[in-house]
């Protein structure tokens, strides 16, 4: 069940990427799929990750999530805190 506190959501989806939610908004998960990493953001990170996923959606609306995602995976540098999936 979804109820649980650490739970996540798809906020959105593409085939190279994904980005995920926990319930209460607090943490996020960026993944890049094919190279099985993801960046796990909690506190300042997460607020800063929301900030600017949701300026990049403003900017760039007809982006699809793989475009979007890409963005921020790359050049907002989220792939730096990222570490491999188990």
């Amino acid at each position: 069940m979804t109820d649980e506190p650490d739970a996540l959501t798809v906020l959105a989806d593409g085939l190279d990427y994904a980005l995920l939610s926990s319930r209460d908004g607090l943490t996020y998960v960026l993944q890049c799929k094919p190279e099985g990493l993801a960046a796990r953001l909690r506190g300042d990170d997460a607020g800063r990750l929301k900030a600017d996923y949701q300026t990049v959606r403003e900017q760039y609306p007809d982006w699809a999530a793989d475009q979007t995602l890409a963005q921020l995976w790359d050049q907002g540098g989220y792939s730096w805190l990222a570490a491999e999936e188990h």
